[in-house]
C-alpha cells in the first residue's frame, strides 16, 4: 500500500459513533440535506428504512430535509409502501422526460440529482435489513463538519445469510446460525479490489468500494458523469479521485450491513459491468489504448435434463453526461441574476 494510502485511512476513517446527531445539527446551519434510496421491488424493507429516517432524523431531530424514494420501474408496490412510510416517491422515468430513458441503478441516482434540492445528498440501498440511522448520520458526519471533504463512502462487515437458514456446508464456513461472517461483498474482493490495486492504487484504502451507502457534496456529484449500471459506484470512486483528489474523500465504519443476496448468475452480469466501466475510465484517462471495444455478452451455462444449455446476458454500461452539463438542470441551478 503507498504511504499517502496509509496516512488518508488515518486521517480520513472514522466511526458512526463519532458523529453524534447534536453535534451535526449544530454543523448544518443553512445547508439542505436529501436522502435517496434507489429502489426497485424493495416493498419488504424499503418501508422500514423510510420510517427509520422519518422518525429520527425528520421529527426527532430536524436534520434531513427530504427523503426521496427514486421509484425504479418496480412491478410490486414499492412505491405505495414508500409515500405510507413518509417519503416522496419519484418515478424514475418522469425526471427529464425529454431525455431517452436508459435503464439501472446508476441511472436512479443520477436522476435523483434532478428530484432532489439537498446541497448535501445520501445514498442508502433500499435492500437493507437491521438498518439504523447511524447509517444516515456517520455518513454526513467528515460532510458538515469539515468542508475539504466532498464524498465520503460507508464501510461496514458484510455477512452472507444464507438461504432457508442454511448452515453451510460443513467446511467451516459457517457458525450453525445460518450467517457466513464476511462473507458478503463477492463481487468486491472477487473483481473490484484487484481492479482497484492495480489500476487505481490510491483508493486501495477504500474499504467498501461497491458499497451502496455514500454521500456527496451536489457541488461535487453535478460535475462527473454517472454509468447507469452496476459500474456506477466504481465510476463514481474513480471519477471524483480524479476530480477532486484523494483528500476530498472520507469512509466511515457503519457497523454491520445485512441485505439481500444476488445469485451468482445475477453476479456474473454485475462483474461484467464493473469491469466494463474499469476499462472506460483506463480508456479514458489514456492508461490503455484500445484496439477495439469489449464484447459486452455474457455467456452463461447451466445444466437441465437435455445437458448443459446456454443463456447470453448482456452486461454493456451506458453513461449519463454530468448534471450541470444537462441545459434543464443547469437553468434550474444557476442563480438569479
Amino acid at each position: 500500500m503507498l504511504p499517502e494510502v496509509d496516512a488518508w485511512l488515518r486521517r480520513r476513517t472514522s466511526a458512526a459513533k463519532d458523529w453524534p446527531v447534536r453535534r451535526l445539527l449544530a454543523a448544518k446551519g443553512t445547508q439542505r440535506i436529501s436522502v435517496v434510496l434507489p429502489a426497485r421491488d424493495e416493498r419488504l424493507t424499503v418501508g422500514t428504512i423510510v420510517s427509520e429516517i422519518r422518525r429520527e432524523l425528520v421529527e426527532r431531530v430536524p436534520l434531513v430535509d427530504e427523503i426521496v424514494v427514486i421509484d425504479s420501474r418496480s412491478t410490486d408496490d414499492t412505491a405505495a409502501v414508500a409515500a405510507a412510510a413518509g417519503a416522496e416517491v419519484v418515478a424514475q422515468d418522469a425526471v427529464l422526460p425529454d431525455l431517452p430513458p436508459m435503464s439501472g441503478k446508476g441511472e436512479a441516482l443520477w436522476k435523483s440529482l434532478a428530484a432532489t434540492s439537498g446541497d448535501l445528498l445520501v445514498f442508502v440501498d433500499a435492500d437493507l435489513r437491521d438498518f439504523t440511522a447511524s447509517y444516515v448520520t456517520g455518513l454526513l458526519g467528515p460532510l458538515l463538519t469539515d468542508p475539504t471533504v466532498g464524498y465520503v463512502k460507508g464501510c461496514y462487515d458484510r455477512p452472507y445469510v444464507l438461504a432457508n437458514g442454511s448452515t453451510g456446508s460443513g467446511d467451516g464456513s459457517g457458525d450453525g446460525s445460518g450467517v457466513v461472517p464476511g462473507g458478503g461483498g463477492r463481487v468486491t474482493e472477487l473483481v473490484a479490489r484487484p481492479l482497484i490495486n492495480l489500476h487505481w492504487p490510491l483508493l486501495a484504502g477504500v474499504m467498501q468500494p461497491l458499497g451502496g451507502e455514500y454521500a456527496g457534496r451536489r457541488s461535487l456529484l453535478e460535475q462527473v458523469p454517472f454509468v447507469t449500471g452496476y459500474g456506477v459506484e466504481l465510476g463514481l470512486l474513480v471519477d471524483v479521485l480524479e476530480l477532486a483528489g484523494l483528500d476530498a474523500i472520507a469512509q466511515v465504519d457503519l457497523g454491520v450491513r445485512v441485505h439481500r443476496h444476488q445469485p451468482t448468475d445475477a453476479l456474473g452480469a454485475m462483474s461484467g459491468q464493473i469491469m466494463f466501466t474499469a476499462w472506460s475510465r483506463m480508456e479514458r484517462q489514456g492508461s490503455l489504448v484500445s484496439l477495439r471495444a469489449p464484447s459486452t455478452t455474457l455467456a452463461q451455462f447451466g445444466r437441465d435434463a437435455s445437458g448443459f444449455g446456454v443463456s447470453l446476458r448482456d452486461m454493456g454500461v451506458s453513461e449519463r453526461q454530468p448534471m450541470i452539463d444537462v441545459p434543464d438542470y443547469a437553468l434550474r441551478r444557476s442563480p438569479l441574476p
